[in-house]
């Protein structure tokens, strides 16, 4: 059974046009998402889906695998489904692995695949973080600021998600907030379930909060959360122009995910 990790990614973000090609320490974005994809142990290809020429040459030039897709997706999952009926990518599990996730460690992805590889009932999967210490503080202020970054989620006793959102769940009126899980923006679908995903329109909560994989839970499939743990390492992604900085900073004082010659260890 075989896995590939595909990279969505487009240049006409309304936030951030360009997204992609933006410079992170001297590095492209789209490469060092790429780079941490190629780490990962168990993926058998990587490739980049993307519709913009420019980028595919950029992309090319680092060594990347590179499918054209539809400029019309409203989703990278759309993009993915695209990249999975394609002839020439005939694996059982493909990962949707955000061209924005510059901080996301390779043993992350490979904590999803091995629950997917070990329970082949499981269609569609995804990581979560649990949050406590100065981590959840920080979180549970900015959600106080009306911070739309960063999603958390519930989930019943099996670890099927019961609902993600951009607001803090689950409410906690004894204020520990013990239960507070962060979710990662990364899925790992098998191909007959994203096949029927990139046939249904586009759902109620999935437009309301701008999380793709509500689109899922609207119709009934069921989504694994797979606790994770990121090793003291901080998590973040690329938004806005102004999280280079935030990003930077952090591989400044945590040092790079991939080690030169050693990929995939810290």
């Amino acid at each position: 059974m075989t896995a590939a990790i595909v990279i969505p990614a487009r240049m006409a973000s309304m936030r951030f046009p360009n997204k992609p090609l933006a410079r992170i320490k001297g590095k492209t974005m789209i490469e060092r998402v790429w780079e941490l994809g190629m780490a990962v142990q168990g993926a058998s290809e990587v490739v980049i889906a993307t519709d913009s020429e420019e980028l595919k040459g950029v992309a090319e030039g680092f060594g990347a695998k590179v499918v054209m897709t539809s400029p019309h997706h409203l989703t990278g999952t759309d993009r993915v489904a695209e990249v999975a009926a394609m002839p020439e990518m005939p694996h059982a599990i493909f990962f949707s692995f955000q061209g924005d996730a510059v901080l996301t460690p390779p043993w992350v992805i490979e904590e999803v695949l091995r629950v997917m590889l070990a329970d082949p009932t499981i269609l569609l999967a995804t990581p979560a973080v649990h949050l406590q210490g100065q981590a959840l503080d920080d979180f549970v202020e900015s959600k106080r600021q009306g911070s739309t970054s960063g999603t958390s989620v519930v989930f019943d006793l099996k670890g099927d998600a019961l609902y993600f959102s951009k607001t803090l769940i689950p409410y906690d009126r004894s204020e520990k907030k013990a239960h507070v899980y962060r979710h990662i923006g990364l899925y790992a679908y098998r191909r007959e379930i994203l096949s029927t995903l990139g046939a249904l329109p586009e759902g109620r909560f999935e437009k309301a909060e701008k999380i793709e994989v509500l689109r899922a839970l609207e119709n009934g499939i069921k989504v694994r959360v797979v606790p994770v743990d990121y090793r003291g390492r901080t998590h973040g992604s690329v938004d806005r122009p102004e999280d280079i900085a935030f990003v930077e900073s952090v591989i400044e004082r945590e040092g790079e995910l991939l080690v030169e010659g050693r990929k995939g260890e810290t």
